[in-house]
């Protein structure tokens, strides 16, 4: 069965990891953006070798993303934002093929035991099943 893995994290996050922490968190070193991938390489490398990995995938910043909506005649209709602030997004994923969900949860509770400066944000990982079209899981 596959699996969708989710980082969340929100763009103060992204701002620290580049020297700029938010009021009351702390900036990101060499040293803690250097562990945080290695430990986030490791998880890929053990999925890799295992035959678990579908795919996995750090994201950009959310304030690289854009909005899309659709106008009354249908042609597109990006925008910057309002892109929300205060709430988590979506960082980084994996997708994974395992046995069951007890494999998904321990591979996401390795995911967050990711080393990060003390006092940064550590939100929860997020699993939910993939349906299959025409399979019991959608």
């Amino acid at each position: 069965m596959k699996y969708l893995i989710m980082l969340l994290g929100k763009q103060s996050d992204y701002d620290a990891m580049s020297g700029s922490p938010a009021p009351g968190e702390p900036a990101w070193t060499e040293k803690d953006i250097q562990a945080m991938y290695g430990h986030m390489q490791a998880i890929n490398d053990n999925l890799a070798e295992s035959g678990e990995l579908v795919d996995a995938q750090g994201l950009t910043e959310p304030s690289q993303a854009k909005l899309v909506t659709a106008a009354k005649d249908g042609t597109p209709v990006v925008s910057d934002g309002p892109y929300g602030e205060a709430k988590e997004v979506l960082c980084g994923y994996w997708v994974v093929d395992v046995e069951n969900i007890e494999r998904a949860t321990e591979i996401a509770a390795r995911a967050y035991a990711c080393p990060m400066p003390e006092g940064a944000p550590n939100y929860p990982v997020v699993v939910r099943p993939i349906g299959e079209i025409g399979g019991d899981e959608m």
